[in-house]
């Protein structure tokens, strides 16, 4: 039988808290929806940031997190769409751009994007 967890999640973008119920062997995000908790998403499949949190305390399994690099988990970042409860937690829900900065900026240049040819106020 699967163990019961407590998760408290604000949701920084608009403002919300919540605390759900979440069994050990069900996704965070999709056991929060079903208790009504109004939550950023999008691929739903652990590839993308929409469902970013950063744990503030507590434990989770998030092995399927493919879009989140190993070095951002170390940090405390989770995917909710694919993470699994193993105590009970405190979340925090993140910027989408400001995680994805975080895992991608180092990989693209800063400044204006240039095709071979000079910029008018070059």
């Amino acid at each position: 039988m699967a163990e019961i967890y407590t998760i408290r999640i604000h949701n920084r973008q608009q403002g919300t808290d919540y605390t759900v119920q979440v069994p050990s062997d069900r996704y965070i995000l999709q056991a929060a929806e079903n208790q009504t908790a109004d939550l950023p998403f999008a691929c739903r499949n652990g590839a993308c940031t929409t469902c970013a949190v950063r744990v503030l305390s507590g434990q989770l399994d998030q092995h399927e997190a493919m879009g989140l690099s190993p070095d951002l988990r170390e940090q405390g970042y989770a995917l909710l769409c694919v993470s699994y409860p193993r105590s009970d937690l405190e979340v925090e829900t993140q910027d989408e751009d400001e995680v994805y900065e975080l895992q991608f900026g180092r990989y693209f240049g800063k400044g204006k994007v240039r095709f071979g040819l000079p910029l008018e106020d070059d």
